[in-house]
């Protein structure tokens, strides 16, 4: 019996050809794994894969108030907010309500995509860990009440010293972790590259594994993965399912790594910090998320009129390295597929 062969279609072409396309593409070694379906929509989508957040800090030393803050991020063009859950505790104590912050927010069109505290729930003093854990609870349902889902956990209450019992760190994640399930709120396990405590991929990977709860996820941003001496090749070892948020920024070559600080940071695309192959790197693990612009430069406090400015530019840059990131796996496979 004869069949007829039907003319492969555009997608089946780039889903046929992804393969061979990303062995021979000067991106990272992970693309190779990319599935076909994920390439498919690398080439078919019309916007960026991944949301844009503002990370509050970016403009902190505006002193704006949280409904100021999110008037920012809207005006900006940002669909996200992240912000300091301390903001959100003065809005309280002030007199404001969280339910007029969710309204405000919701209509802005503005996501609390994550929120930012740091109580000491790593500690291995055991009534610090107590009180870490009931503020953190406090600090949850703040969040709540404006409409977030996920906060950080970073090592505070761990910084100072080495913690070497990955164990019992997990263990402690993962009393937060619980926590989280009772107030609606998901702790996300922050890297700080400063801290002696947590600044390794390799470590809070683990403490992620080995907390062994659905929930469990990695909070990173490329100038603390820099900082804490990380190689950025280890985000190919990742899941993408594992991350919601990753904290974009850049980082001059001066001062040295050893000595940069916080208020170092810039724009992504001002600095020598790798972000093509980060980017390419997140989008192959099947990274989808959130990226939030976190920097705390006070040249730009001074230098901006005001921190829509500041904020628009930081959105500005950040869309530039995304989709020059993006750009080259699409234009490669659809050369291919056409050729």
């Amino acid at each position: 019996m004869q069949t007829t062969t039907r003319p492969l279609t555009r997608r089946q072409m780039i889903s046929s050809t992804i393969l061979g396309a990303a062995a021979s593409l000067t991106v990272p070694r992970s693309l190779n794994r990319l599935a076909a379906a994920q390439v498919e929509d690398a080439v078919l989508e019309q916007d960026s894969p991944f949301r844009y957040c503002l990370n509050t800090g970016t403009i902190r030393g505006f002193n704006l108030t949280i409904d100021q803050q999110i008037d920012v991020a809207a005006s900006a063009g940002y669909s996200g907010l992240e912000p300091w859950v301390n903001d959100i505790r003065k809005h309280v104590e002030q007199g404001g309500t969280l339910e007029d912050l969710r309204k405000r927010a919701e209509e802005a069109g503005i996501a609390i995509e994550s929120a930012i505290t740091f109580p000491a729930w790593i500690s291995d003093d055991p009534d610090a860990r107590v009180d870490a854990l009931d503020r953190m609870r406090a600090d949850m349902e703040l969040v709540v009440g404006i409409g977030g889902t996920r906060i950080a956990a970073p090592p505070s209450g761990g910084t100072r010293e080495r913690m070497t019992d990955l164990d019992a760190i997990a263990e402690r994640y993962r009393a937060v972790l619980e926590l989280g399930d009772e107030t609606g709120v998901t702790p996300m396990l922050e890297l700080w590259g400063f801290s002696q405590t947590l600044s390794r991929l390799g470590e809070v990977a683990y403490v992620v594994t080995q907390a062994a709860h659905p929930k469990a996820s990695l909070l990173l941003d490329a100038y603390h993965m820099y900082k804490g001496g990380n190689s950025f090749e280890g985000l190919a070892q990742l899941s993408g399912s594992a991350m919601s948020v990753f904290h974009i920024n850049d980082y001059p070559a001066d001062p040295p790594r050893e000595q940069i600080g916080d208020a170092d940071r810039v724009f992504p695309g001002d600095g020598v910090c790798p972000l093509d192959f980060i980017l390419k790197t997140l989008y192959a693990t099947g990274f989808r998320g959130v990226l939030s612009l976190e920097l705390f430069n006070r040249d730009y406090w001074a230098d901006f009129e005001n921190a829509e400015a500041c904020a628009a530019e930081g959105l500005r840059k950040t869309k530039a390295v995304v989709e020059a990131a993006m750009s080259s796996v699409v234009r490669h496979a659809e050369g291919i597929a056409s050729s």
